[in-house]
C-alpha cells in the first residue's frame, strides 16, 4: 500500500488545523491557507501526485492571500465606528483653565468634564511674538496633543459672539 493513497487524511488534518488557528486569529490568513489546502485535497482525489498536490495548495493559497483576503478585510472594516475614541477624541476639544497653565504645568477641565494636567504648547515659527506664556484660571483652551497623561493646550481662538461681544470659544 502506497503512502500517497492516504494523503487525503493529511489534507483533512491540515485543513482542520488551519481552520482552528483561523478561529483564534480572525485575520483570514489561515482561512486562505485552509482553502488552498482544499485545492490540494481535491487535486489528490483526482490522482495528482503528492508534489503536484503541494504545488496546487501553495499556488492557490498565495493567490487567495493576495487577491481575496484584502477585499475581505476592507469589507469587514467598512462598517466600523467612525467616531473617534480615547486620545484621538481629545484632540481639538475645548476646555477651561482651572489652575494656571504654563509651559511646565497646570490644570484644565475639558469639555467632557475631566480635569487634566496640562501644559502650554511650545510656540511655533508661525506664532508671532507676544504668544501667551501662561494662561490664568477661567481662560478657554483647545487641546492640540496628548503626551502621556498631560494635555498640551493653546489658547482658544477669539470669536465674536452674536451680541457683538468678543469672547473666547470653547469648541
Amino acid at each position: 500500500m502506497d503512502i500517497t493513497s492516504f494523503a487525503w487524511i493529511a489534507w483533512l488534518v491540515l485543513i482542520l488545523i488551519f481552520v482552528i488557528i483561523e478561529m483564534l486569529t480572525l485575520d483570514f490568513v489561515f482561512l486562505m491557507i485552509a482553502v488552498g489546502s482544499v485545492g490540494g485535497l481535491l487535486s489528490g482525489l483526482v490522482g495528482t501526485p503528492w508534489w503536484g498536490q503541494l504545488i496546487v495548495a501553495a499556488v492557490l493559497s498565495v493567490l487567495l492571500l493576495f487577491f481575496i483576503r484584502p477585499p475581505l478585510l476592507r469589507l469587514l472594516k467598512r462598517g466600523g465606528d467612525p467616531a473617534k475614541s480615547n486620545v484621538a477624541a481629545l484632540i481639538g476639544m475645548g476646555g477651561l483653565v482651572v489652575s494656571t497653565v504654563s509651559r511646565t504645568g497646570g490644570q484644565v477641565k475639558l469639555a467632557v468634564g475631566e480635569t487634566w494636567t496640562a501644559r502650554l504648547s511650545q510656540p511655533t515659527p508661525l506664532v508671532v511674538s507676544g504668544a501667551a506664556t501662561e494662561l490664568v484660571p477661567g481662560e478657554h483652551v483647545v487641546v492640540v496633543a496628548i503626551e502621556g497623561a498631560t494635555a498640551v493646550v493653546v489658547p482658544a481662538p477669539v470669536s465674536t459672539g452674536t451680541d457683538g461681544i468678543t469672547e473666547r470659544s470653547a469648541s
